[in-house]
């Protein structure tokens, strides 16, 4: 279903309060979306689904207000970050990697031969790893990151080098040296 498809679902939703059409909405774009959570949460599967459903609700009630200015997706992922920020600011604990952190990581990647992606992401201050979560795994341009996040292009792309840097190390010093 193209972009089209969604456009003419969300009129059937906001003109007729259509909630089938927002069900298909909801099955359409519900693993990007959760996808999206799992790599923000480090892979916390209860809190990325609990997430994704806060972000479906608060699509549905303001869908209203949503804009052909963008994509669907990038309306969707846009309430997606800001939910999450919202949950992190919340919870007032700020993600940081300390030595304990870094002993943890470093333990739970010898146990296991293959790339865990959400410990290698635990590395990532914020920033870095929605944009690198954005534009790797979801394939997102850079300007549809500006959008969803409000920063900057330039931040952006800062963000993605410093993460790639970063994650390139990561990857050499646990056994891939072979990572560029």
């Amino acid at each position: 279903m193209s972009q089209l498809g969604d456009i003419a679902l969300i009129a059937r939703v906001t003109l007729y309060n259509d909630t089938e059409a927002f069900s298909r909405l909801v099955i359409k774009h519900q693993s990007a979306l959760r996808r999206l959570f799992l790599n923000l949460t480090n892979g916390n599967k209860a809190l990325s689904d609990d997430l994704a459903q806060e972000t479906f609700i608060k699509a549905y009630t303001h869908i209203r207000q949503f804009k052909l200015q963008a994509k669907f997706t990038t309306w969707l992922f846009s309430i997606a970050y800001n939910l999450f920020y919202d949950y992190k600011r919340s919870q007032k604990k700020e993600v940081s990697i300390d030595s304990s952190d870094a002993l943890e990581l470093k333990t739970s990647f010898s146990r296991t031969s293959t790339l865990d992606l959400h410990n290698a992401l635990k590395i990532l201050n914020d920033n870095e790893k929605i944009c690198i979560t954005l534009f790797y795994i979801e394939d997102l341009r850079i300007q549809d990151i500006a959008k969803i996040t409000q920063l900057p292009k330039g931040t952006i792309k800062s963000s993605l080098s410093r993460g790639r840097i970063k994650l390139a190390d990561y990857l050499k010093k646990n056994g891939y040296e072979n990572y560029k």
